[in-house]
């Protein structure tokens, strides 16, 4: 690598304001509830950045990836969170088992649904690798109070499809079923729609043996299998 972590953000920071858009910026702020700036780059214009400098610059490992990343966080504008989450992602099969407690610690900064998402995707695959910490850190989200870590353990199960430890998932599902949260509330849905694609018996079967799961987590665990006519839509 020719630039130190902060010199690489330094020039993909201005590349991002040559190129951005305030219009569309504005927009993007807006769906976004202003909680972010943005420069007003859509996806396929930052990815195609991120590849670019990707190729061009490299892409950081270890210590530097985490300065790199952290980095990214500390600033304001979301494309750069984007980037280094995308960095974060080229990387994630080959780091060590450890990683996972910096992949919690990206779960925690400037958290929001984007984002969160994005990470528990990379938590499912490192959990892949490394199988015996599913457990031991989803027992460990889903009894925090934070609700983005509860949103991951809920989550992170979904992308595994066939290998998906759907017992595991059902019981993040229904420690929180009480929750008034909708990230939670939608979360469970997502994941049960996403799992009822490969065994839609189970997740029916799951959705009436727990009546006490909130509507919002029913209407999108069965969303999939209505649209296809496989349930009625009453």
């Amino acid at each position: 690598m020719s630039l130190t972590p902060l010199l690489y953000l330094n020039k993909l920071k201005s590349i991002f304001e040559k190129q951005g858009d305030p219009i569309t910026a504005e927009g993007q702020m807006k769906y976004m509830r202003n909680q972010f700036e943005f420069y007003g780059l859509k996806a396929p214009r930052w990815q195609a950045v991120a590849k670019e400098m990707f190729k061009s610059e490299g892409i950081f490992d270890g210590d530097d990836l985490k300065e790199f990343v952290r980095l990214s966080y500390e600033d304001e504008y979301r494309e750069v969170h984007y980037v280094a989450t995308e960095m974060v992602q080229r990387r994630v099969k080959k780091e060590a088992s450890d990683f996972v407690v910096f992949l919690e610690e990206l779960v925690l900064s400037k958290s929001w649904w984007d984002t969160v998402d994005w990470i528990s995707k990379l938590i499912g695959i490192h959990f892949k690798k490394y199988p015996e910490q599913r457990r031991l850190y989803c027992e460990k989200w889903i009894e925090s109070d934070n609700i983005w870590l509860q949103r991951t353990a809920i989550i992170c199960h979904r992308f595994d499809k066939i290998e998906l430890d759907f017992e595991l998932m059902e019981e993040m599902i229904l420690r929180r079923a009480d929750s008034k949260e909708f990230f939670i509330q939608k979360g469970a849905g997502w994941a049960l729609r996403d799992y009822s694609k490969v065994n839609p018996d189970r997740v029916v079967a799951f959705i009436k043996k727990n009546p006490q799961l909130a509507n919002l987590t029913k209407r999108e665990g069965l969303k999939w299998l209505k649209s296809r006519g496989v349930l009625s839509h009453g």
